[in-house]
């Protein structure tokens, strides 16, 4: 085991990663971060970004991502690109084991984030970021005056299906069921809307496109008729699971998952903290994932100063 004891651990390079990271490191505080892929999570995948503040023509999503990367080694933290298979609290010390060795530090911040389900079709993985989203919010200004598609059928297909509607010129909602599961207001507010049509008992069979999404193949569950969809985007809202395994057994979880905190991000056992998509109630925003970054690292400022 590694003999250094940091002030703080971050588990994940996202937004919240690592602006946690540069915030503790700038504080002064020992700082080690673990990231088992590419430093900047879901942002790093995203093609485009014209809602982070700063960026007013846009900016590629890589890019933010190495500039944010690049700022938190700037000022001291050690980045370590390796998976935490385990994470444990023994006399106030927590270790972290890694696929290739451990580290101990008096803290922790989990910002390991939330995966979006996928369909698992064919050309879905390829086509993310060039049609395929899972963000309205993200990416519907890409589709101004476009067709697109929305899967799902609960609150979230629904609201953000609705979001479309400002931007595109016709949005269809899939949903493998006959009824829609959201709430009666959600429902009343889709089926008012002029420019939300739908169809039932389908579920997606395959996208195509080569450089762009240009049709969606829906087959119907029921009569197993397959049809060709025209669209210019496919967004994809079948729920989140936070990537919380490392946590389970180590603090409180509410029922989906989500690491449960207090309004200054500490979760259950003192010394760890939660930012971004892996806490519960968080928002599905890089700007807002940062701002949790940056609280929890000041957070962690003020549980040391109370404890050494």
């Amino acid at each position: 085991m590694e003999k250094k004891i940091y002030d703080v651990m971050i588990i994940g390079g996202g937004g919240a990663g690592l602006t946690a990271a540069l915030y503790a490191s700038r504080g002064n505080l020992s700082t080690i971060l673990f990231e088992k892929l590419v430093s900047g999570g879901q942002i790093a995948s995203t093609d485009w970004v014209e809602n982070y503040p700063g960026f007013t023509e846009g900016v590629l999503g890589t890019e933010i991502a190495q500039k944010m990367e690049a700022q938190a080694l700037r000022y001291g933290t050690k980045i370590i690109y390796e998976e935490v298979t385990h994470l444990s609290k023994k006399e106030g010390i927590f270790e972290a084991v890694s696929t290739e060795t451990s580290y101990a530090a008096r803290t922790v911040i989990l910002a390991m984030g939330a995966s979006f389900r996928t369909l698992g079709v064919p050309h879905e993985k390829e086509l993310t970021g060039k049609g395929v989203s899972y963000c309205a919010t993200c990416d519907g200004a890409f589709f101004k005056g476009r067709k697109v598609l929305a899967v799902g059928g609960g609150d979230s297909a629904l609201q953000e299906g609705i979001f479309l509607t400002r931007f595109a010129e016709r949005v269809t909602i899939v949903h493998r069921r006959d009824q829609l599961r959201a709430s009666s207001i959600l429902q009343e507010r889709a089926k008012m809307n002029s420019k939300i049509s739908f169809v039932w008992d389908s579920v997606v069979d395959k996208i195509e496109g080569e450089k762009k999404v240009e049709a969606v193949l829906l087959r119907n569950i029921k009569t197993g008729a397959i049809q060709k969809v025209a669209a210019d985007g496919i967004f994809v809202f079948i729920g989140h699971d936070p990537n919380s395994n490392l946590a389970k057994g180590l603090v409180a979880l509410d029922d989906k998952g989500y690491v449960v905190t207090d309004s200054s991000l500490a979760a259950s056992v003192p010394g760890v903290f939660a930012a971004g998509e892996v806490r519960q109630g968080a928002v599905r925003q890089l700007v807002a994932a940062c701002g949790e970054g940056c609280a929890a690292a000041l957070a962690v400022q003020a549980f040391l100063d109370d404890h050494r």
